[in-house]
């Protein structure tokens, strides 16, 4: 399946191909906010819910490996109470709302008129990411893709690998694979979780991730002949092997692991196709999860 095949038909599948275009325009963006995030040296937190929160954890990651200070992730909901940051960046309105006053608070949106926005002392407007699906895509990588920028790496290199991913065919027996597992290593570790993810939201397939030295620690008791285990990143030594000794197929992403996300979410749309489902409309989900009053 090419970029072409992908995008007849359905928006998820529009929106993964516009993502080169979008790292792009965020590297463009990234010294004009940078005033607006978090300076080296800087503790802090970042907070999302699913794939915020994994790019969350990503950032984290390469914050820190690149030196400019501690930096947790945490799921919203999980978000100690008492623990002191200079700055929290973050999406959520009850959390910003518990924060106001305490610590400087940055909102990255695709809407900057909603709540999130109101409530957060300073925002970021990534619109020109936003999508329709209810599958996230494009913004958390745009959104991620910003973030490193302004850590000093520069999205293009990401963003040349992602068109050549968008225009090779996917890889021989991704469609008839019934059970993923994902790995990563750093920052890498996020996308081995969004990776999960997104398979499980748009197809419905069974998946799993990991950092990658704790495959050997369990999760390889499930690998199978119609297994895929998926690398992001280096592999530890040795790993690959024992993936193809257990049965399974190992994947090791040449390309940059950003790029090899967009693999994954092209792989997603195709295999909702393969399984006769809308990989816009995914089972039990809605593009926002509104909590109703306690």
């Amino acid at each position: 399946m090419t970029q072409q095949d992908m995008t007849a038909g359905h928006r998820t599948a529009q929106e993964v191909a516009s993502q080169p275009v979008c790292w792009r325009h965020a590297a463009r963006l990234a010294a004009d906010v940078a005033g607006s995030l978090p300076a080296p040296g800087e503790r802090v937190a970042v907070a999302g819910c699913g794939t915020s929160w994994f790019m969350a954890q990503s950032y984290a990651a390469a914050r820190e490996e690149a030196g400019h200070g501690e930096t947790d992730a945490f799921a919203a909901s999980e978000m100690p109470r008492d623990r002191r940051y200079d700055r929290t960046t973050t999406e959520i309105v009850q959390l910003l709302g518990r924060l106001r006053g305490s610590v400087p608070t940055v909102a990255i949106t695709a809407a900057a008129w909603a709540p999130v926005a109101q409530a957060a002392d300073q925002v970021i407007d990534l619109g020109f990411a936003d999508e329709e699906s209810v599958v996230q895509t494009r913004f958390a990588t745009t959104e991620l893709a910003l973030l490193r920028a302004h850590l000093g790496h520069d999205p293009g290199p990401a963003a040349d690998a992602a068109e050549r991913v968008l225009a090779a065919p996917l890889p021989p027996g991704m469609l008839t694979a019934g059970q993923f597992t994902f790995l990563g290593t750093g920052w890498t570790y996020g996308l081995a979780n969004e990776a999960a993810l997104k398979l499980r939201e748009a197809a419905g397939l069974w998946t799993e991730a990991y950092p990658a030295m704790e495959y050997r620690h369990g999760p390889a008791a499930v690998t199978g002949e119609r297994s895929v285990v998926w690398l992001f990143g280096s592999p530890p030594d040795g790993l690959a092997g024992e993936v193809v000794a257990a049965g399974g197929t190992a994947w090791i992403g040449e390309e940059d692991p950003l790029a090899e996300l967009v693999r994954v979410q092209m792989v997603a749309v195709a295999a909702a196709r393969a399984r006769g489902l809308d990989p816009d409309r995914p089972r039990n989900l809605a593009r926002s999860v509104i909590l109703g009053t306690p």
